[in-house]
């Protein structure tokens, strides 16, 4: 593999990089204010004792786990991509030698 075509690459992965780590940055905003959403509407079902509220709490907590998921799994894609840089890396300090 030639150098330009490593730099290339690499070039493309630092921009999938960057956009993993936005990503991960708004779920982890996501999950604080959703979490803390479910907080409040468990407090809420606590209180009240209603149903509504109960329900109110419960599809507030998916969210929180649906967000959660995702996290994990851009999580494994920036590793993934981070792993992939490396291997680049080391092919194009090969080609130098």
């Amino acid at each position: 593999m030639s150098r330009a075509s490593i730099e290339r690459r690499l070039a493309d992965l630092s921009r999938e990089l960057g956009a993993a780590r936005e990503e991960l940055r708004v779920l982890d905003e996501q999950i604080v204010h959703f979490a803390d959403s479910a907080d409040d509407a468990r407090l809420r079902a606590l209180v009240s004792e209603t149903p509504l509220a109960g329900r109110e709490h419960d599809e507030a907590a998916k969210t929180v786990s649906a967000l959660q998921r995702d996290r994990a799994k851009w999580t494994e894609r920036l590793e993934a991509l981070e792993a992939r840089q490396d291997e680049l890396l080391d092919k194009m300090m090969e080609t130098d030698s």
